[in-house]
């Protein structure tokens, strides 16, 4: 039977005995021994009473069986909707009721706190744990390691992501097995992904990055994983000689950069760093480059639209840009309020179409389509603009304009003057409720190690590199900036805590 995402991710290693998962202590699994594992799994949840196009929730944490439970969905054509570890049983209810969800499978020390409202909506609930116990390992211990894989068409879903709910509610993107195909196809010609490959994996699997392009494409291409539960420097720092690539956040660059044993020696066999998920500040991109003769290549993706842009493998990979639309993705900039495309060098909405993009969100047929357009342009929310050399600049999110006196206000602009200001590691710039202009831009700012912003000097520079209207009447210095699990900084949690700046 067909499955196309099960078939080109899983089926093709069925019995090979090379290595898929190195973990930690040094244990090995093989292809072939996972998915054995994989097939008791799809057996277990079958007999639960989950049938192909049913919803599996998964808040647990990162492990092999973790994995696992993902390719038991894909062969049994059960919806895989993962779900952050971080969230409270009051948050995982919200996702439970609105995906309607038949399973749920959990950590067991958060089992009797999500019980009650999981058997309240009539779904099962089971345990398991990081090292492989659990309820529903038990109930799988003893099935068949063969499983008849579901017949699946390219446009059936095979995922729902959430979004993060930072502008409201959590949002359900409806992934199809052609999106994340189409897409991890892609990103492993790209770069150049082999069977001689061993990926150093760091990052969660609740989410795209992790899941979807990290995992994805080394199935793809038959490597091996470094298998790692979370980012560790020691385990990092020890596992990297074994490893030809990394794929991380910024904010995995920044400690490796900040740790004296991360030399030109230990990564001079290296093929390949990837950073996403996050902007890369391009003093990183340099202090990297200059460390370690590694250029690191940076992306742009999106929970409804995987993986859009990429700097090239060969070629330049720019600072400060997230490189060139993929192959087969169509990439343009539009006016916000009239959706006509813009020239070359202005900034508006970044809009998307392509084979890698959702069909929608689940069962809000309005806000899909507010932000789905009928030609299948996908309304990004994401300011950019397109250079004379075609690479893509990412300069805010649309919510994150500030608006001051009639005038619009990038923030990127502004955080790129303060971010080459002696002292400052990094910075965020936010619009603060103004009596007299609406809003107005307040700097926030996080000082380097060790060091004291001169903030009369920085307000200075600022006069003389950005015109009146576009300088915060505030600098604010903090120990860091909020953040969420993949290292985006919440710009919102800022503008709250500093609403009432100027009341």
């Amino acid at each position: 039977m067909a499955n196309p995402l099960y078939d080109e991710l899983f089926g093709k290693h069925a019995g090979k005995s090379s290595v898929f998962l190195q973990l930690a202590d040094g244990q090995t699994i093989s292809h072939g021994d996972f998915l054995n594992r994989s097939a008791q799994f799809a057996h277990a949840i079958t007999q639960l009473g989950l049938a192909a196009g049913d919803r599996l929730a998964v808040q647990i944490e990162k492990s092999p069986d973790a994995l696992a439970v993902y390719c038991a969905c894909v062969q049994s054509g059960v919806i895989f909707l993962p779900l952050n570890t971080a969230y409270t049983p009051s948050e995982v209810e919200y996702f439970i009721v609105n995906s309607g969800a038949k399973l749920v499978l959990c950590d067991q020390a958060k089992q009797q706190a999500l019980q009650p409202f999981v058997h309240r909506l009539g779904a099962e609930i089971h345990a398991l744990n990081a090292d492989g116990s659990g309820s529903f390992a038990d109930h799988a211990a003893d099935k068949p390691t063969k499983f008849d894989t579901a017949e699946r068409d390219i446009d059936d879903l095979a995922a729902f992501l959430y979004t993060s709910g930072t502008t409201g509610q959590s949002k359900g993107a409806m992934l199809t097995q052609g999106n994340l195909l189409s897409n991890a196809q892609v990103l492993t010609q790209y770069w150049r992904f082999t069977a001689s490959d061993t990926l150093l994996h760091a990052l969660p699997i609740f989410h795209t990055h992790g899941l979807f392009v990290a995992t994805n494409v080394s199935l793809i291409a038959g490597g091996r994983m470094l298998f790692l539960p979370k980012f560790d420097m020691d385990a990092i720092i020890e596992l990297l000689p074994m490893a030809t690539t990394l794929m991380g956040v910024p904010t995995f660059y920044t400690r490796l950069l900040n740790d004296p044993r991360f030399t030109r020696e230990l990564v001079g066999h290296m093929r390949l760093f990837v950073s996403g998920s996050a902007p890369l500040l391009a003093e990183t991109h340099i202090q990297f480059e200059e460390r370690t003769g590694h250029r690191i290549l940076e992306r742009y993706g999106m929970t409804e639209t995987n993986m859009n842009t990429s700097n090239p493998y060969d070629g330049e990979r720019r600072a400060g840009t997230v490189g060139f639309p993929l192959p087969g993705t169509e990439l343009k900039i539009t006016d916000p309020s009239t959706g006509s495309t813009l020239p070359e060098g202005e900034i508006g909405i970044i809009e998307v179409r392509g084979p890698n993009v959702f069909t929608g969100y689940w069962q809000m047929p309005e806000k899909t389509a507010e932000e789905l357009r009928h030609d299948g342009f996908f309304i990004t929310g994401d300011l950019g603009m397109i250079d004379g050399d075609g690479y893509v600049h990412i300069v805010g999110r649309n919510k994150d304009l500030i608006i001051s006196g009639g005038l619009n206000i990038y923030p990127k602009e502004i955080e790129l003057v303060l971010d080459a200001q002696d002292g400052v590691l990094e910075s965020a710039v936010i619009g603060a409720p103004h009596p007299d202009f609406g809003e107005t831009p307040v700097g926030i700012i996080v000082a380097q190690q060790n060091t004291e912003p001169d903030l009369v000097a920085i307000k200075a520079d600022l006069e003389n590199a950005l015109a009146r209207f576009k300088q915060p009447q505030k600098l604010i210095v903090l120990d860091e900036l909020p953040r969420n699990t993949m290292g985006k900084v919440q710009k919102k949690a800022l503008r709250e805590r500093f609403a009432d700046l100027f009341s």
